[in-house]
């Protein structure tokens, strides 16, 4: 079963930091680049593919002998700056996407001032873009087969799914210039969007992708999603495989791996992880069944995997529709306050959610071992500040009782807690 292996612990505490910033617009379980290459065209004034002629080196610093105050010479070293060759690499044009101004012809030369050592006839793609004279970028190279992609390419302007279509057929491409370049532009696109390529997705490609171990670990959280919106039953119980797996190790992707399973297999999918992933704080097989190390002792759940589980959940509030029910979803996130390791992230999804049925046991967690800790008690009290702010429309609509029970425990709170209390209120900023 695919091994879901990185570096090392920074790698997920970079990812964990990202996920908790915020939920961006853009595919909630990818890593995207800074701009695709379509952006980069957009955004040049110039775009020239470009064959790569002759370079020069840079001349090494020029010596001259000093002679000493007794006759015997000494060497010393002295930069010269006429008559050394400056570092330039010449292009030839072969084919002009764009250009700001009269177009250079095929064969014109174009020079850089630096070096880049290549080979004669090498493609290259230089964008630049105009000020003076053409600013040229680090020139990218490029072969036959990627230069047509970026050209064919649709303009960022078009619509997002009639792009994404185009980009579709070309992930996992064996130019890994062309495969990273389509899953970024699936990595920068709106979840809504990628959803309505369901029925044109190459349903059996990306099964091969999902149970691949030669798939990059960066892409299993998109490819897992796509799996859920195309997928079927077979495809659902691989993604089961792939989740109860035992493990100990981080695996990245393995949240859109659970959303996509979720969005195949709903209430019943959910109940697999609740099993495995949130109620469970040891590892278990598919049947429930603790598995132990060599040592014959049971293993911890991986944070990473618990964290995964949850953002499915968030996943599955915010995209999933009526997949699972919100009242189902609530649960499973209750599941988790249980574990204090999350309990602040867990109690702020649960007033994003409404769900005003835990204020009783939140008073109870409060300050107890593992709850004693500032972002857990301040959680606690931006989640009741929450709460009595949700009051019934029209100015005489009675205040509903969740809200005026919320009241009671922040004014509670207040007497027991002052500081605490103060210190939620500083940066409590209600939506």
């Amino acid at each position: 079963m695919k091994n879901y292996r990185v570096a090392g612990a920074l790698a997920a505490a970079a990812l964990t930091l990202v996920v908790i910033a915020g939920r961006a617009l853009a595919c909630p379980f990818c890593s995207a680049p800074s701009l695709t290459l379509t952006e980069q065209v957009a955004q040049s004034d110039a775009v020239v593919l470009v064959t790569w002629v002759d370079a020069t080196r840079p001349a090494p610093p020029a010596t001259t002998s000093v002679g000493s105050g007794d006759g015997e010479a000494a060497v010393a070293t002295a930069t010269t700056a006429s008559g050394s060759p400056m570092a330039e690499t010449i292009f030839a044009v072969e084919k002009v996407v764009k250009y700001a101004g009269e177009a250079p012809k095929k064969g014109a030369r174009i020079a850089l001032p630096r070096y880049l050592a290549a080979k004669k006839g090498d493609l290259f793609l230089l964008m630049g873009n105009k000020g003076t004279s053409i600013d040229w970028a680090t020139p990218l190279e490029v072969s036959q087969t990627s230069f047509e992609y970026i050209a064919g390419a649709p303009a960022p302007e078009d619509p997002v799914a009639q792009r994404l279509e185009y980009f579709l057929e070309y992930l996992e491409f064996p130019d890994q210039l062309v495969a990273n370049d389509a899953y970024g532009e699936f990595a920068n696109a709106p979840y809504e969007d990628i959803a309505k390529l369901a029925d044109k997705m190459p349903r059996e490609r990306i099964r091969k992708w999902v149970a691949s171990e030669d798939t990059p670990p960066t892409r299993m959280g998109l490819y897992g999603l796509l799996m859920g919106l195309c997928g079927n039953a077979d495809d659902a119980k691989l993604m089961e495989r792939i989740i109860t797996e035992p493990t100990s190790e981080f695996r990245l992707g393995i949240d859109g791996v659970i959303s996509g399973y979720l969005l195949l297999t709903g209430g019943k999918g959910l109940e697999v992880v609740d099993r495995t992933k949130l109620a469970s704080k040891v590892v278990v097989d598919a049947e429930g069944n603790p598995v132990l190390d060599d040592k014959g002792q049971k293993q911890p759940v991986p944070f990473s995997e618990t964290y995964a589980a949850m953002q499915a959940l968030r996943f599955m509030w915010d995209f999933g529709g009526e997949t699972v029910s919100k009242d189902r979803l609530q649960e499973s996130m209750r599941t988790l306050l249980d574990r204090s390791e999350l309990a602040d992230l867990v109690i702020a999804d649960l007033a994003r959610w409404q769900d005003w049925s835990v204020q009783d046991r939140l008073m109870k967690l409060y300050g107890t071992e593992g709850y004693d800790i500032p972002s857990v008690k301040r959680a606690v009290v931006r989640y009741l500040l929450v709460c009595s702010r949700d009051k019934g429309e029209g100015a005489d609509a009675k205040v509903p009782e969740h809200a005026a029970k919320a009241q009671a425990h922040l004014d509670e709170l207040r007497k027991t807690d002052p500081r605490t209390v103060r210190d939620a209120e500083r940066f409590f900023f209600p939506q």
